[in-house]
C-alpha cells in the first residue's frame, strides 16, 4: 500500500536544505528551548494516548485517535533526527494497531505495519527497534494470519538483535511458529550455545508484615515474565509464581528460603527448565497483588496484601472496654456507624474490621515510652495518656500513629552535590532534627527509613513504610539545576504528569531517563488507582503551604514558591497510606546553598514540615 505520509515527508527533506540558508544566526541559540518544546509535546501526546486507552468515552471516537496520530506526526516532522523521532513513529505503529482492534479497518493495519517498518529501518540502532520488528511479527501472525512473513519479523530480532529485550519473546514465536506451520528455524537460532544469551536472575530481595509483602527480583537485563496464581490446595497455601524466560539463576542461590515472620511464608527459586527460572511465593493469604517492573538495573517489583487470621483476631480480641465517661459517645457513634452500615448494606463487623477501635497507647513505642505514664483527670471527650491529651478520633483509632520519614540516597548515592555540600547529608541531618520534633507535638512514632550514611533502594524505601504500616509516609530530597539561578521549594506527589520539568526532577530522583520515564506512565495508569492520591495531594498542600511560610520568615532573599507538582517518583509507587516528596531547596544555587549550611535554616524546615503534618492531621480529625 502507498501512504501519502512518505511522500511528504521526502518533499519535507528535499527543500531543507535550500531553507537551512535562510536560518539566521540568533536561531541557532534557540535550539535548546525548541527541544524543550518537543519533549513537552511528546509527553502530552503521551499522555493524550493514554486518555484514549483507558477511557471509554474519549477512545470511542475514530476523530480522537486521529487527533492523537497527528500529535505524533507533528512532532517527528518537526525534526525527523530528534531523540523523539523513532519514539513516534513507534507510537503511530501502536496507535494504528490499536484503532485496528477497535474500528476493524484494514487500512489501520497496513497503516500500523507500514510505521513500525519505518521505525526498524530509519533507526535499525534505536532501542526500539527490535520493539517494532517484533510488533509487526505479531500482527502478521495474529491479524493477517501469514506465519511466514511472521517469522521473517521475528527472525530479524533473532539475528540482528541479540542482546535487545525482544530477543527472548521473537525466540519463542519462532519455535511456536516452527512446530505449528513447519517453518524451519533461522540459523542464528540454531548456533547459539545454551546460556550465551540467557539472563542472569539475581538473588531475591523481601519485605513482609502481617499483612503485607513485597518482593523485589533484580536480573542482568530486560526479562519477560509470566504470572500464575495457584489456590489452596490441602495444607499448602496459595502460592504466586513468576516464569522469567530466557532466563538462568546461579545454583548457590536455589536454596528455599523459610520466612515465617509474617504474610510471606517461603521464598523458593529454581531452574524449572532449561530456559526457564521459576520463583515461588508461598504466602499465608492473598486478597490482592500488583506485578510491575522497572529499569536502570531491571527489577520485577510485587505487592501482595492479604489478611491472616491471627491479625483478625488480635483485632477483636485486643478492643478494651471503654471507660465509663466516654463509653455513651463511643456507643453513641457506634450506633451512629451501625445505622450507616444497614442503610449501605455493610455491616458493622465489617467496619470495625476496617477501623482499629480503641488502640492501646501504652504499647505505643515513643520517647517515653520507659517512663511511667502520669495519667490526670479525663475530661468528657478525652483521654489522657504519658500526660498528653487524645482527641476521640485518636482514642477510635482514627488519628496517624506512625509516620516514616525517609532521607534520600545515601552511602554510595551522594544524590545532588555542589559547593562542597551532598544532599544525602543535609536531608538526613534534616530527617534527625525532624523525629524527635514530630514525635513530641503530635504523639506518633516516627521511623527513618536510614538513620545513617547508608544506601537503600527506591523499593525498600516504600516497603519499609508498608511493612511499618505508616499512615504517613515523607520523602526528603534536596534539588538540583544546571542552571545557578534556579531557586526555591517544591513538593510533589505520585501521579502522571506531562509537565518537562517534573519529569526532569523525577528522572533524576529514580537514576533513569525521561525517555523511561514516560514509558512508566503506561504502568502507573494501573497502579494509582489503589493510591491514595488525594489524601497525598492534601498533605502535599498542607506541608508545602507550612514549609513556605517557614522558609520565607528566614530566606535573606525573595523566596521563590514553585508550587505542589505531580511526577511519578520510584519511592512512592506503591506506597498505601498518603506519601510525598519534598524538594526542599536548591543545591546548585548560591543562596539555597548558603542557607543549607546552616542550622538555622534546617532547623526551619524541620518545624515547618512539623507544623504542616499537624495542620494535616487537625484538617482530617475534623472531617470525621
Amino acid at each position: 500500500m502507498v501512504r501519502t505520509f512518505p511522500i511528504f515527508l521526502l518533499f519535507l527533506l528535499l527543500i531543507v536544505p535550500f531553507t537551512a540558508h535562510f536560518c539566521a544566526a540568533d536561531e541557532v541559540e534557540k535550539a535548546p528551548a525548541d527541544f524543550v518544546s518537543l519533549e513537552q509535546q511528546y509527553q502530552q501526546a503521551k499522555f493524550y494516548y493514554n486518555e484514549l486507552h483507558t477511557n471509554n468515552k474519549l477512545g470511542r471516537s475514530r476523530g480522537n485517535w486521529l487527533n492523537g496520530i497527528q500529535s505524533f506526526r507533528k512532532i517527528y516532522l518537526a525534526d525527523p533526527k530528534s531523540d523523539f523521532a523513532a519514539p513516534s513513529l513507534y507510537m503511530l505503529g501502536r496507535m494504528y494497531s490499536k484503532m485496528y482492534r477497535r474500528f476493524k479497518q484494514d487500512i489501520d493495519l497496513d497503516e500500523s505495519i507500514s510505521y513500525y517498518h519505518d521505525v526498524s529501518n530509519l533507526f535499525p540502532k534505536n532501542s526500539l527497534a527490535d520493539d517494532a520488528l517484533y510488533a509487526v511479527g505479531n500482527l502478521y501472525l495474529n491479524r493477517k494470519n501469514n506465519p511466514q512473513k511472521a517469522a521473517n519479523s521475528y527472525t530479524r530480532v533473532i539475528a540482528d538483535y541479540r542482546t535487545g529485550d525482544m530477543y527472548a519473546q521473537a525466540s519463542d514465536k519462532l519455535k511456536a511458529i516452527s512446530k505449528e506451520h513447519a517453518i524451519p528455524l533461522p540459523e542464528a537460532m540454531l548456533k547459539r550455545t545454551y546460556l550465551e544469551n540467557l539472563t542472569n536472575v539475581l538473588p531475591v530481595k523481601y519485605w513482609s508484615s502481617d499483612n503485607y509483602t513485597r518482593v523485589v527480583i533484580k536480573a542482568s537485563g530486560p526479562v519477560r515474565y509470566r504470572e500464575n496464581l495457584l489456590e489452596k490446595k490441602g495444607d499448602k497455601p496459595r502460592r504466586l509464581y513468576l516464569d522469567f524466560q530466557e532466563s538462568y539463576i546461579d545454583p548457590k542461590y536455589r536454596s528455599p528460603i523459610p520466612i515465617e515472620d509474617g504474610l510471606l511464608k517461603q521464598i523458593r527459586t529454581a531452574q524449572f527448565t532449561p530456559e526457564v527460572v521459576r520463583v515461588v511465593l508461598d504466602i499465608e493469604t492473598i486478597s490482592d497483588y500488583k506485578i510491575f517492573s522497572l529499569p536502570d538495573p531491571f527489577r520485577v517489583i510485587i505487592d501482595v496484601r492479604g489478611i491472616t487470621k491471627t491479625a483478625s483476631e488480635k483485632t477483636v480480641k485486643s478492643l478494651p472496654k471503654p471507660p465509663s465517661h466516654i463509653a455513651a459517645p463511643v456507643q453513641e457513634a457506634a450506633s451512629v456507624m451501625e445505622n450507616s452500615a444497614i442503610a449501605s448494606d455493610t455491616s458493622l463487623a465489617e467496619i470495625i474490621d476496617t477501623i482499629i477501635v480503641l488502640e492501646d497507647f501504652k504499647k505505643t513505642k515513643s520517647n517515653s515510652q520507659n517512663r511511667k505514664s502520669n495519667r490526670t483527670a479525663s475530661m468528657p471527650w478525652e483521654e489522657q495518656v504519658n500526660g498528653k491529651k487524645l482527641s476521640l478520633a485518636q482514642q477510635l483509632g482514627l488519628g496517624i500513629r506512625k509516620i516514616v520519614i525517609d532521607p534520600g540516597h545515601g552511602g554510595k548515592d551522594p544524590g545532588a552535590s555542589a559547593f562542597g555540600l551532598k544532599e544525602k547529608d543535609i536531608v538526613l541531618n534534616i530527617a534527625q532534627k525532624l523525629a524527635p520534633i514530630l514525635e513530641e507535638q503530635t504523639g506518633a512514632e516516627v521511623i527513618l527509613t536510614r538513620s545513617s550514611d547508608t544506601f537503600l533502594s527506591l523499593e525498600e524505601r516504600t516497603a519499609i513504610a508498608n511493612t511499618n504500616e505508616a499512615d504517613l509516609f515523607i520523602s526528603l530530597h534536596i534539588n538540583a539545576h544546571p542552571s545557578p539561578k534556579v531557586h526555591g521549594l517544591e513538593t510533589y506527589y505520585l501521579s502522571l504528569s506531562t509537565n518537562a520539568e517534573a519529569m526532569r526532577v523525577a528522572a533524576f530522583e529514580n537514576s533513569t531517563s525521561t525517555h523511561q520515564m514516560s514509558d512508566l506512565q503506561d504502568i502507573l495508569s494501573d497502579i494509582m488507582k489503589n493510591s491514595k492520591i488525594n489524601e497525598s495531594s492534601r498533605l502535599a498542600g498542607f506541608v508545602h503551604n507550612s514549609l513556605c511560610n517557614g522558609i520565607e520568615g528566614v530566606q535573606k532573599k525573595k523566596f521563590k514558591n514553585l508550587g505542589v507538582k505531580q511526577a511519578p517518583f520510584y519511592v512512592l509507587i506503591g506506597a498505601e497510606m498518603p506519601a510525598i516528596l519534598a524538594e526542599l531547596a536548591f543545591i546548585t544555587n548560591p543562596m539555597d546553598s548558603e542557607n543549607l549550611n546552616t542550622d538555622t535554616f534546617l532547623d526551619t524546615i524541620a518545624s515547618a514540615i512539623v507544623k504542616g503534618v499537624k495542620s494535616y492531621i487537625h484538617s482530617t480529625t475534623a472531617s470525621l
